[in-house]
């Protein structure tokens, strides 16, 4: 593996497991340290200590602990290079906006927003004395379109991220800090195994989405995360970077309950992404086609003809033989105007 990273500070949070544990072991493969920030001790230790770097116990939504996580990166390794602001939640409580509570709201926007702008304020401060930086910021595919389930203070969150990182991009192009959100799609990680474990169907009904029809897993995300810190983008900033299985290039729609169901288009549990090998949507769920031109089982109706219409002859209008095809009429003669003669032939 090419040593992209060599020497470089590297700062992860949520680094304990799932994206953030997969990106500490590829970037220390490409020769990063690596500064571990974990809220879960256990966890952060073994990946610290797997790499050979330094485990920060961190609670991304207290300011005091951010600042020390960076102060410590410095004060033990001189500066900081890249900053991988990775630390998430997605709870069962954050549902439709009809069933979510404002504690549940509030908790998410606080972990998945509140979290990244603390640790870019801090970051930043840093990256701009040494004149260079990286910021990676997970944001995800559905801060660019809807969810398959209904998930709104993180989908509000995630789209928070993304605003906010073309803000900081744009803001410090020019002293050489660069600030790109991650998007990544569904992955295989504890959380969604532990979401398949509680609800298989709201599970399944996010694989159907998905082009390539499996979930990244996180060594995919974490090579994305290793190309925007390295100078390979080092022309990219503000941007969004999908990773997504092709999720926001395809076109589908969710299906309606079956009470609101119209007669036409595929029922419920089909899938309308055609024959690509995905598993059906358990019931009740799906996707449905646009609606289609025809009823089905009954054939489309001809095209009306564009000749002209036969027109009836003087004779009169009693058989076929006395119809005949309308020639199109010629201009109409221009006639010369009448001279008036002189003045002296106009009484004659």
């Amino acid at each position: 593996m090419s040593e992209r990273l060599q020497d470089r500070v590297a700062v992860i949070t949520g680094a304990g497991s799932g994206i953030g544990l997969a990106s500490v072991r590829r970037l220390a493969a490409e020769g990063a340290k690596v500064v571990c920030a974990d809220i879960d001790e256990r966890a952060g230790k073994a990946a610290a200590e797997e790499v050979g770097g330094l485990f920060v116990r961190v609670d991304v939504v207290a300011e005091a602990d951010v600042e020390a996580l960076y102060e410590t990166a410095v004060a033990t390794y001189g500066r900081v290079d890249i900053a991988f602001n990775n630390a998430g939640i997605s709870p069962p409580d954050d549902d439709s906006i009809l069933t979510t509570g404002l504690d549940a709201w509030r908790r998410v926007q606080e972990v998945n927003l509140t979290s990244v702008y603390l640790c870019c304020k801090y970051a930043i401060g840093h990256m701009r004395r040494q004149g260079k930086g990286s910021i990676i910021n997970t944001a995800s595919f559905v801060a660019v379109m809807g969810a398959a389930t209904s998930q709104i203070s993180y989908t509000a969150s995630k789209g928070g991220v993304l605003a906010m990182s073309r803000e900081l991009g744009v803001q410090f192009a020019r002293e050489g800090i660069r600030v790109n959100a991650l998007c990544p799609g569904p992955v295989n990680t504890p959380l969604l195994r532990e979401l398949f474990a509680k609800d298989p169907e709201r599970a399944a009904r996010r694989l159907v989405h998905i082009p390539l029809g499996r979930f990244a897993e996180p060594e995919e995300i974490a090579a994305a995360v290793a190309f925007l810190a390295s100078d390979d983008s080092s022309f990219m900033t503000a941007s969004q970077f999908l990773v997504d299985g092709g999720i926001s290039g395809a076109y589908v729609t969710p299906v309606l309950p079956r009470e609101h169901q119209p007669p036409w288009g595929p029922r419920v549990g089909e899938a309308a992404v055609g024959d690509r090998g995905l598993t059906p949507l358990p019931r009740p769920g799906g996707l449905r086609t646009a609606r289609p031109s025809f009823t089905p089982g009954r054939p489309p109706r001809p095209a009306p003809s564009r000749s002209p219409r036969p027109a009836r002859s003087r004779a009169g209008t009693g058989s076929a033989a006395q119809v005949r095809t309308a020639a199109p009429r010629p201009p109409p003669r221009r006639r010369r105007p009448r001279s008036r003669g002189c003045s002296r032939c106009r009484g004659r």
